[in-house]
């Protein structure tokens, strides 16, 4: 059923006309239209896919795709907390960059063996998958965004044992496709030693740093998600904290210190992809 309009056309059928003019009137614009396109957002699931062509052809061709994880953190931190950290990271990365949009996040990452389990599945909540099964996600979605026309994928990890497998899928694209596009492993993101050595100035010792869900990742989380954080929850004895999944003392964390760590990582990653990116012309 149509119902009559104040032009003499139906509602319906004037609806159609008018949709139909409205897609000529694009299709002649062409990707000219793609800067309202990245008005609101630079990420790709938040994006149709109309939005996602015309931002590559309008020199948006740089794209992030960060991996986090699922793991234990300690009783004073989400499970998601990697996820959190290289989701607010890459979103500044992509910033900075001025031409980059960012995949989704991949949570499901390596976290050590099964049967037993070793590392943080030996927690309850830890989600793993074999270092092959990662590595063939990030090539698969690596093959997905050279369909779409992106000519630098940047893969950038907040967890440790995702560099290796990062690595390895960066080095054999770029060998199969010959740099074209490029693909880049983004491992000075993951600058442990220039955190440590800020931390030490701050008059941190290294037994407090540690190595898992203590002073850098607890002020970082702190920094992005401060909701993920909850310091009271923490043990009076220090002794406790190693089988409760802490290595280091977090106590001392801030929001502050927090802030500082996440700049030094995006500058990091920032000037690794900058450099990369300009060192050989297409």
């Amino acid at each position: 059923m149509t119902v009559p309009s104040a032009g003499g056309l139906p509602v319906g059928r004037r609806y159609v006309i008018l949709a139909g003019v409205g897609a000529l009137g694009m299709a002649a614009a062409g990707w000219r239209q793609a800067a309202r396109a990245l008005s609101m957002t630079r990420e790709i699931a938040d994006m149709t896919w109309v939005e996602v062509r015309d931002a590559v052809r309008a020199g948006f061709d740089t794209v992030i795709v960060p991996s986090g994880g699922l793991e234990q953190n300690g009783p004073h931190m989400v499970i998601g907390k990697h996820d959190y950290i290289i989701a607010w990271a890459a979103r500044r990365i992509a910033a900075e960059l001025g031409n980059a949009l960012v995949a989704p996040v991949i949570s499901y990452v390596p976290q050590g063996d099964y049967d037993p389990p070793t590392g943080n599945l030996a927690f309850p909540g830890t989600v793993g998958v074999p270092a092959p099964v990662f590595a063939g996600a990030l090539e698969g979605i690596a093959r997905s965004l050279k369909l779409a026309g992106f000519r630098t994928i940047c893969f950038i990890a907040d967890h440790g044992p995702s560099l290796a497998p990062q690595a390895e899928v960066a080095a054999r694209l770029r060998a199969e496709w010959g740099g074209k596009p490029k693909v880049l492993a983004i491992d000075s993101y993951y600058v442990d030693a220039a955190e440590t050595d800020f931390l030490r100035a701050q008059g941190a010792s290294d037994a407090t740093i540690g190595g898992h869900a203590t002073l850098s990742d607890t002020s970082e989380l702190m920094a992005v998600h401060p909701g993920g954080v909850d310091l009271s929850r923490l043990p009076a004895s220090l002794s406790s904290f190693a089988d409760l999944g802490v290595i280091g003392d977090p106590r001392r964390s801030t929001v502050a210190m927090g802030d500082a760590l996440m700049a030094l990582k995006i500058g990091a990653a920032v000037a690794q992809i900058r450099a990369a990116t300009s060192a050989v012309a297409d």
